[in-house]
């Protein structure tokens, strides 16, 4: 039978490291993939492509093929050593007999088929072909990515430990609580790294989708007598024309002062009466005033 040249397969030297050999499978396995690839021999290629890395993306296995010598080339016959094959290797694993590699061509069954770890395959990008199933050596990782309200307003750029390694990650403007920031090959166990986006309290607003809201507090005679009243909001302070004679409760909108987006939010203003306290005998004194100019009861309907 013919020898196989499996760096030659994922496009790689013989002395490519371990993350290059990763990053040429996950590559071609994603251009061959048959769900994503109809074309004529992209099924065959695909798993030609995890045969190569069953072999190249496993330290053992791959010192097993080097050893066969760089003198083998594509095309010459080839017969396994005396004796080669399962030596060392660990036992295959319960109930997969020889036609379980029948996945694998025949270089790949006489060489590897009596060694063990080759129940799972190699993993596969897409989901899964061909009865090779998901390998955990690929899994990807999940973590929340707590941000704050200026991060997702301005967008911003932040630093993340993870595993002992310090990440860059690019938080896009817009980005509402719930959302996933990808990290392609950056999780603990060669899968991409999945940041769940959550906000950090804020001691102003609060945040329902991409609308901001805000209780603004203001005095009596501003609620009276109305005017213009100065609200923040996360591009800055803007003034709100606060109308005659509002109550506690009232809610007003500054439209587009929310999230920015294809269509950004709004912000929502709540008002709020705060009355001040009357803590000397001029400030009571102006309170029992009020009391005998207005006739204005509250508990009356």
């Amino acid at each position: 039978m013919q020898y196989k040249d499996y760096y030659k397969i994922l496009g790689v030297p013989r002395s490519a490291s371990a993350e290059e050999i990763k990053r040429a499978y996950r590559k071609l396995a994603r251009e061959f993939h048959p769900d994503k690839n109809a074309a004529k021999g992209a099924e065959d290629r695909f798993k030609e492509i995890n045969e190569a890395y069953e072999v190249l993306g496993e330290a053992e296995k791959r010192r097993a093929y080097d050893a066969l010598g760089a003198n083998w080339k594509a095309g010459q016959q080839f017969a396994p050593p005396p004796g080669w094959g399962g030596g060392g290797f660990g036992r295959r694993r319960a109930g997969r007999g020889a036609e379980d590699l029948g996945g694998f061509s025949d270089f790949f069954s006489q060489l590897f088929g009596n060694m063990g770890g080759m129940g799972a395959g190699r993993a596969d990008p897409f989901g899964g072909f061909g009865g090779m199933g998901a390998d955990t050596a690929a899994a990807d990782t999940r973590a929340r990515l707590s941000i704050t309200l200026e991060d997702s307003f301005q967008g911003a750029q932040k630093q993340i430990t993870v595993g002992g390694r310090t990440l860059k990650v690019r938080i896009p403007q817009g980005i509402t609580a719930g959302k996933t920031i990808r990290l392609a090959d950056q999780g603990s166990q060669g899968g991409d790294l999945l940041l769940e986006v959550e906000f950090a309290a804020h001691p102003l607003f609060e945040l329902e989708g991409s609308d901001v809201y805000h209780t603004l507090r203001i005095a009596p005679w501003e609620a009276a007598l109305g005017g213009r009243v100065a609200v923040p909001t996360l591009g800055g302070a803007v003034e709100l024309n606060l109308p005659p004679n509002s109550q506690s409760g009232r809610k007003m909108r500054l439209k587009g002062r929310g999230l920015p987006g294809p269509v950004a939010g709004d912000q929502y203003v709540t008002l709020q009466i705060v009355t001040p306290p009357a803590d000397t005998d001029d400030e009571r004194e102006f309170y029992a005033e009020m009391a005998r100019r207005f006739s204005f009861d509250p508990r009356r309907a």
